[in-house]
């Protein structure tokens, strides 16, 4: 399939990566900086400069394309998705953005095409996951979705290291969180709910961050008691993360502490993603729970260096055109992540890395 991947970045790449040796599809790899390019210049794609925020130079490019993948920043997805719904390119992304996954569905109404975003990790992978645990009971009472993306080696006083976009990531702490309380849809703050847990003998927080749950929160509403999304962090990092944003009053003044991350929390390609949920409710009478984990480091075989949050990533996305080309999603409309099967994720060649 001719396939355009909008973004050179890490992850990008290793999408473009991916897609490209699979043999089934052919990748043009698109950016607005000569230097990510160059970056990507060992792969065996096609590599062309575009400025996305350009509407005439994106359509032209999506014209020759059946699908866009976009791994360029969240406030480009609006952008990004209207290029490809009048060039009727059936569209991906990545985004965890929620007004953005809105303008995208209200797009995707009355689409020929498919529009399929928030196919990363969270959102992303843990919707599919924790859909099909639920779906294996009878009347459901919580569902507890954690995901962290972490350095395996954190040294710093926020004990944590970039693995993935700043610009995703403030995103997340600073909007109000979707979540079910007692069946009714809410808005809860982010960096709040603390709670502290141990797996492996490790111990974890985790905190309300925005836009995890996907489009679960609308899909369930009714059926199910409770359900929350939080990030998981090493014990600290909320305490700290909220006297940047709170007490320095970097909320509103996100670009400085982007500039401020970016200079001085280093990146890291030693990381470790992990993804925790749990489901309880009633089967046949009897109140259960049940819980799925997963564990993924970063992969530095085969001549490619990976981190856990590139290889999680890109594997949601590309499991997700995978399944779409292969016709186990529907052809046009809005296409949410709990509509892939749990089980035809991780037999596909790509979603594997979750298993």
């Amino acid at each position: 399939m001719r396939t355009v991947l909008l973004g050179a970045g890490h992850i990008g790449q290793t999408i473009a990566r991916l897609l490209s040796e699979s043999g089934d599809y052919n990748v043009t790899i698109a950016d607005r900086d000569a230097r990510a390019l160059q970056a990507a210049a060992s792969l065996h794609v096609e590599k062309t400069l575009l400025d996305s925020t350009d509407p005439a130079s994106l359509a032209a490019l999506l014209e020759r394309a059946d699908i866009v993948i976009n791994a360029l920043p969240y406030h480009m997805a609006v952008t990004a998705a209207t290029a490809a719904y009048l060039t009727g390119t059936h569209y991906f992304d990545l985004t965890e953005d929620v007004h953005a996954t809105q303008a995208i569905a209200a797009l995707a109404a009355d689409a020929r095409v498919a529009f399929m975003p928030q196919c990363g990790l969270a959102p992303g992978f843990i919707g599919i996951a924790a859909h099909h645990l639920a779906a294996g009971f009878d009347e459901v009472h919580d569902i507890k979705m954690r995901v962290g993306a972490l350095p395996q080696f954190p040294t710093n006083e926020l004990k944590y290291n970039l693995t993935w976009s700043v610009d995703g990531l403030i995103n997340e702490y600073c909007h109000p969180c979707e979540a079910l309380r007692d069946g009714e849809r809410v808005k809860v703050d982010a960096l709040a709910d603390l709670e502290h847990f141990s797996l492996d003998g490790v111990e974890y927080e985790a905190f309300n961050t925005s836009g995890g749950l996907g489009s679960l929160c609308e899909t369930l509403a009714g059926r199910v008691r409770n359900l929350d999304y939080k990030s998981v962090r090493y014990p600290g990092h909320q305490e700290r993360m909220k006297f940047l944003l709170a007490d320095l009053d970097l909320r509103h003044d996100q670009e400085l502490l982007k500039t401020i991350l970016r200079r001085s929390v280093p990146s890291t390609m030693q990381d470790v993603v992990l993804v925790f949920v749990t489901v309880s409710g009633l089967r046949e009478g009897k109140l259960m729970q049940e819980v799925f984990t997963r564990k993924i480091f970063a992969n530095h075989e085969g001549g490619h260096e990976q981190s856990a949050i590139q290889r999680t990533t890109a594997a949601g996305v590309c499991a997700a055109v995978d399944l779409f080309r292969s016709g186990k999603l529907p052809r046009h409309g809005f296409i949410r992540q709990e509509q892939i099967a749990l089980p035809d994720f991780l037999a596909n060649r790509f979603g594997q890395v979750y298993a």
